[in-house]
């Protein structure tokens, strides 16, 4: 042949071990995710393995295991089983894997069993995004998205449901029983007492199991109607209190009608309040993605405007943000040590109780108390601001030229996270089930989008974190 090519022997032995680094190019996502975490404190996770008995076979390394698994949720693979597949077939896993293999189960059991220790790394890459100047809390922006739950919304059932599935199993329980406490007389009656069985019909096992399930979510459902109405009865005394001070105070009778105190002991869920017998703390909620009702989480996120850094996170089992403001605000505070200079969140976060809270007295808060369709103009009422309410006042705060240009940068903050989140990445649904597991994963998926700003701002890293 005439044609020279370069060398090509795919069954030549490496004489020498050759750097697995080399095998990426310098400033690939992988490498940085490898130098974030042995710059992080892993402290908390590495403790867990000191009561260890020394029997069986030594844990993979928490290092290489946190490693591989940050670099799954930043490039959107969190399934166990395809980070296994990947730690054969693609070159950055086996890079942070140091070309070790660990099975699915393991990877699994890893996450689990570190997953809140996985989650306050957040607070650590927030810190060490604070460090590199990519956070200025000059302007935050909040909004939720719901993210599906692990569980179908065809496994949840009302309460009235309940109450006539309860009644219908009890008497197929009791005429299942009847029939085999029957067929055993006859039995005794033909062979004998000795030869009787003691286990129960299956069919009787199984009923018995569902009116158990459904006994146990009833009664939860009617804890929580209690608790809500102890809640209101006390939000209810409270203003009656202000009242009743107000009316001493002036020695005038408050108009209108008194507000009447709820009896929480009379409480009682609402005939379509559901619970779920996969995941009980997941809610019916409308996905905004498919507009349809889904079994959900709300997850709350915070966002800085300079680099779209998420300050804090939460989630809620709350379908609305009603009640969400100040929760997300002091979170802020908690991360940050500081509150932001300026927030702004769409219509579902107002509340005057809220906006007027002591905890942001010195926030310059932007929230509409109306939810405003597109290309229409904002409200701005007449008359002084002296004379105006708590929602009035905003409403001409948001009318007005300065007011309008901060708010209308919340959407070009706030949103594209949740883009680059669930398109970008398809965190659409939770790996994990309860309220605690999946705050916890949400964390860790926050700290994951907050490591690939930090990655595409394209400054030096800080090693101080750890």
């Amino acid at each position: 042949m005439s044609k020279t090519f370069r060398d090509y022997s795919p069954d030549q032995q490496l004489l020498l071990p050759p750097s697995l680094r080399d095998w990426l190019p310098e400033g690939h996502l992988a490498l940085f995710i490898s130098d974030v975490v042995d710059a992080l404190d892993l402290s908390a996770i590495f403790a867990s393995y000191e009561k260890g008995d020394g029997r069986g076979m030594p844990p993979h390394h928490p290092a290489m295991m946190t490693k591989v698994l940050l670099f799954a949720y930043c490039t959107g693979k969190p399934s166990s089983r395809r980070i296994e597949r990947a730690t054969y077939e693609e070159v950055p896993y086996r890079v942070l894997a140091a070309n070790q293999q660990p099975d699915h189960d393991s990877i699994a059991a890893f996450r689990k069993r570190h997953l809140p220790a996985l989650a306050g790394l957040f607070v650590q890459v927030l810190e060490m995004a604070r460090q590199m100047g990519l956070v200025k809390l000059g302007h935050v922006a909040l909004d939720g998205t719901k993210v599906k739950a692990n569980a179908s919304k065809h496994k949840a059932m009302s309460y009235q449901r309940m109450c006539e599935t309860e009644q219908r199993l009890v008497k197929e329980v009791e005429a299942l029983l009847a029939a085999a406490e029957q067929a055993d007389a006859e039995d005794d009656a033909k062979y004998g007492k000795s030869k009787r069985g003691d286990e129960l019909p299956a069919e009787v096992q199984r009923r018995e199991s569902r009116l158990k399930k459904i006994r146990e979510a009833k009664a939860a459902l009617e804890q929580q109607a209690k608790e809500r109405a102890e809640a209101e009865a006390a939000e209810v005394q409270s203003k009656l209190d202000e009242r009743a001070a107000k009316e001493a105070e002036t020695g005038k009778k408050t108009p209108g009608r008194e507000p009447q105190v709820p009896d929480p002991g009379t409480a009682t869920p609402g005939p379509k309040e559901q619970r779920n017998f996969t995941d009980p703390d997941s809610r019916i909620m409308v996905d905004g993605a498919s507009k349809g009702f889904e079994q959900c989480y709300n997850a709350q996120a915070a966002v800085d405007s300079d680099h779209q850094i998420i300050v804090a996170a939460a989630v809620t089992q709350q379908a609305n943000d009603k009640r969400q403001l100040v929760p997300m605000m002091q979170k802020i505070r908690e991360n940050m040590g500081d509150m932001p200079a300026k927030t702004s969140a769409d219509s579902g976060y107002f509340s005057e109780e809220a906006v007027t809270h002591p905890s942001l007295a010195g926030v310059d808060l932007y929230v509409p108390p109306d939810r405003q369709k597109h290309g229409q103009p904002l409200p701005n009422p007449a008359g002084a601001a002296s004379s105006m309410g708590v929602a009035d006042k905003m409403r001409r705060k948001l009318a007005e030229a300065a007011g309008h240009d901060v708010y209308k940068m919340r959407k070009a903050i706030v949103e594209p996270v949740f883009g680059q989140t669930k398109q970008a990445r398809g965190f659409r649904r939770f790996s994990f089930r309860g309220l605690e597991n999946v705050s916890a994963e949400w964390l860790l998926m926050c700290a994951t989008h907050n490591l690939l700003k930090i990655f595409r701002s394209g400054r030096r890293l800080q090693m101080q974190v750890g």
